[in-house]
């Protein structure tokens, strides 16, 4: 036997002509010219939308927020506290006179505006100039 002499049972399946005309829609099969085809379509990857949202500026820096600290006067320890207390971020919460951002206490910062002749004792808290004097001059400490 040789190889001119092999006779296939099924012979092999011709190919559909395309792209003259007949029921297979606008393109018959061959795809679109147009937008589709060209280098600036709209139908771009996401990434790209996402880098040109990127200021341009120069010396741009993706900067974390600072958060400020929560003020509190020395007038309101005066009004909110007994003589001997302890005043920390947490107790001041505890009371509502703080709130906490993100989830976390905030920060506090006690200034020095008004009288305070209670002897309070400050912990975990910024505590100004005139506001440590008069607590320290009130018989109260300050960690």
């Amino acid at each position: 036997m040789q190889l001119n002499q092999i006779i296939t049972i099924n012979k092999p399946k011709k190919s559909k002509r395309i792209g003259r005309g007949g029921k297979r829609g606008t393109y018959s099969g061959h795809g679109g010219k147009g937008q589709t085809a060209r280098s600036g379509r709209k139908m771009r990857p996401i990434v790209r939308d996402i880098i040109k949202k990127y200021p341009k500026l120069r010396g741009y820096k993706n900067h974390a927020v600072s958060v400020k600290p929560q003020i509190m006067n020395v007038s309101e320890l005066e009004k909110k506290f007994q003589k001997g207390d302890t005043v920390s971020p947490k107790v001041l919460y505890e009371k509502n006179l703080t709130t906490r951002a993100g989830g976390v206490l905030s920060e506090v910062k006690i200034l020095g505006s008004g009288e305070l002749k209670k002897e309070l004792h400050i912990k975990g808290c910024v505590v100004s100039k005139t506001a440590r004097e008069k607590i320290v001059k009130a018989g109260g400490t300050v960690k």
